[in-house]
């Protein structure tokens, strides 16, 4: 079975592998609720262009250590049994699924507040990057690598 956190090649985990990934926690009887979190390839920018397709990259040895290190801090919140982030890399079209976010707790109120946590930080904190290869309105095709978010840390 795959590692239980971290980056992978698309085609080598899937939604299947999360849920049983899951539920072998020793813990998990202890979960009432499991929420999750789908991220899916969208099929047109901000700017109305047309996505044709998503690359995503990773420094995967750095990625994999900072997805553990938010699963372990969020694993120590009450109510909570596990926090899974599985985040995919390689070639993507539209509506396919590029991140896996589980919280699995005691109760739905546990699981919500800590499912967008996870997928805040994984996004701000997770050095997995992003390029986008578009058709915009006057059918020229361009590709640029997205930063999705600038270094706040510079700017307070």
């Amino acid at each position: 079975m795959a590692k239980h956190v971290g980056v992978h090649e698309k085609g080598t985990f899937n939604l299947d592998d999360l849920i049983k990934a899951v539920k072998i926690n020793p813990n998990f009887h202890k979960a009432g609720a499991i929420a999750l979190f789908i991220g899916v390839t969208r099929g047109e920018t901000k700017q109305k262009e047309t996505v044709e397709k998503l690359e995503l990259e990773a420094y995967e040895e750095k990625a994999d250590k900072v997805l553990e290190k938010i699963c372990n801090e969020l694993n120590q919140k009450p109510g909570i049994v596990d926090v899974q982030i599985h985040h995919l890399t390689g070639e993507f079209k539209t509506g396919e699924e590029l991140i896996y976010v589980a919280v699995a707790g005691a109760h739905r109120s546990n699981v919500f507040p800590v499912l967008q946590e996870a997928v805040e930080r994984y996004k701000k904190e997770a050095p997995i990057f992003k390029k986008e290869h578009i058709t915009n309105k006057k059918s020229t095709t361009k590709s640029y690598w997205i930063t999705e978010h600038k270094n706040t840390e510079n700017t307070q």
